[in-house]
């Protein structure tokens, strides 16, 4: 089963920790930031399926994030927010939040909303899912059913690995993965500094591809960041 990630973005930590505590409390992954800018770099590399936003934040306010995350990304997004007039909550929706709760909140609302947000968006977002059993990009053909790849009909030999990397990355062709996320969620373990293995499958899967490091095709690397498939 997949696991369900949230981001919390607020620099005020004794919020971030509160908040939290309550969505671990529901089974839920959580990753903390204390600015705008760490926000949009944890979206732009790993699967984030909510997001909860501050709106004054460091760096990047949170209208700001929310600009630049519909820009790609389609997840709900929360602004918790010590703004309360009328028009703070009008701005948030018209940027793009799907919800708008103020601070001070009872964090038992904020997790039946964040809860109704995930049900809904996950409930919408199973169809395509499914669609994606047999992706098709250039002439490579990925099933997930019988767990095979084959490049212009001819079968490429992988890994079990090496196959859950590409099929990570070609389910989620506009999203940037670090090493981190793509060990966590192939591996299944926690990362410490595993980012070697990661760079040696992936070295490895290009070559399978007919790729090399002044053509890639398929994997492309975003330096200082991870790696994203190249439709």
């Amino acid at each position: 089963m997949k696991r369900i990630t949230v981001l919390i973005a607020d620099d005020e930590a004794e919020i971030a920790d509160l908040v939290a505590l309550h969505l671990q409390k529901e089974g839920y992954h959580i990753v903390k930031v204390s600015d705008g800018k760490a926000a949009i770099q944890a979206i732009q590399s790993q699967s984030i399926d909510l997001a909860i936003l501050d709106i004054m934040m460091p760096e990047m306010d949170g209208y700001e994030v929310t600009r630049q995350i519909r820009e790609q990304y389609h997840l709900p997004i929360v602004f918790l927010s010590a703004k309360i007039s009328d028009l703070d909550k009008i701005t948030g929706l018209v940027m793009g939040a799907d919800d708008y709760m103020t601070k001070p909140f009872n964090p038992m609302e904020l997790v039946a909303r964040v809860n109704s947000h995930l049900r809904r968006s996950l409930h919408f977002n199973q169809p395509a899912a499914v669609n994606k059993t047999v992706l098709e990009v250039s002439g490579l053909t990925i099933s997930l059913d019988q767990h095979t790849v084959t490049l212009y009909g001819e079968v490429v030999q992988l890994t079990p690995k090496e196959f859950d990397i590409l099929y990570l990355l070609a389910s989620h062709p506009k999203q940037v993965f670090s090493a981190e996320s793509i060990f966590q969620q192939v591996w299944a373990e926690a990362y410490y500094e595993s980012g070697n293995t990661v760079m040696v499958h992936i070295r490895t899967l290009r070559k399978k591809l007919g790729e090399d490091m002044n053509k890639n095709k398929f994997i492309k690397t975003i330096w200082g960041v991870g790696y994203t498939f190249n439709e």
